[in-house]
């Protein structure tokens, strides 16, 4: 089963190692489920970890290492279409992302935008909490 896990998952689980979004990251580790991400993901990914509020609640070397995880371990797309489905334009390329790599599911924990879609195209967009109750 393919999946994205919007960037938030990724913060969430370098800042806490306890609840949802680390379950589903180690789930990932586990091979559970086959991760999908792009360039333009892990772009986000280490843009977002500079934030002063995040840098004080993990480290460069953590960042790095989840980094090299995901470029590593994931199926990297590359060409993302031009898609405008999202009420937040910055939310459409985790959504191109999902496309490209043809993923069952996109996780999520943002309420306000991604999760009130509930599905675009194929993807079925859950909350990271009943992604992991799946398994």
């Amino acid at each position: 089963m393919r999946v994205v896990l919007d960037t938030g998952i990724f913060i969430s689980f370098l800042i806490s190692s306890d609840g949802p979004p680390s379950e589903a990251i180690n789930l990932w580790l586990d091979k559970q489920f086959e991760l999908v991400s792009s360039e333009w993901q892990l772009d986000e990914l280490k843009r977002v970890s500079r934030y002063e509020r995040i840098q004080k609640l993990t480290t460069p070397h953590e960042v790095g290492r989840i980094v090299n995880q995901i470029k590593n371990r994931a199926v990297m797309v590359d060409d993302l279409p031009e898609v405008d489905y999202s009420p937040d334009p910055d939310d459409n390329p985790i959504l191109a992302t999902a496309i490209a790599g043809k993923a069952f599911y996109l996780v999520s924990g943002d309420k306000k935008d991604l999760l009130m879609l509930e599905r675009v195209e194929d993807i079925e967009i859950i909350s990271v909490a009943e992604f992991v109750a799946l398994f």
